[in-house]
């Protein structure tokens, strides 16, 4: 796996979710913006879905969790910053159950700079898979 690579397909996306989350509804370019968010995430399904769903089955196995693996793109955050976007908004990523921690609201993340899968318990968040 070319790591660098991976973090870069990453980078390019959160940065056009940054993009288009500052353009208003009504602004002449959002559409075009929204096509080329697309077409950047449809590219990093195809290059990387099938690894990352691995890690991510990896991740659910760990987290004692039986709920449905989604595709990749699912799990980006929305900010290059996730920790800023925490902050903001405890929304991030993909919300999951575990079997450990029955009751508690987890949200499972894959953030770059490197790219990693975190885990966000309320405030709090554990790496618990990096690309190598």
């Amino acid at each position: 796996m070319n790591v660098k690579a991976l973090n870069d397909s990453i980078v390019a996306i959160l940065a056009k979710k940054q993009q288009l989350n500052s353009l208003d509804y009504n602004d002449a370019r959002y559409d075009d913006i929204e096509e080329e968010l697309h077409d950047l995430e449809d590219d990093f399904n195809e290059e990387y879905g099938d690894y990352l769903e691995d890690v991510l089955e990896d991740v659910h196995g760990k987290l004692k969790s039986d709920a449905d693996i989604l595709l990749p793109t699912a799990y980006l955050a929305s900010t290059l910053d996730p920790e800023a976007d925490l902050e903001q908004d405890e929304k991030e990523g993909v919300w999951v159950e575990s079997d450990s921690f029955p009751g508690v609201e987890m949200r499972v993340v894959i953030v770059a700079n490197p790219p990693r899968v975190l885990l966000i318990l309320a405030d709090q968040e554990r790496v618990l898979w990096t690309a190598e």
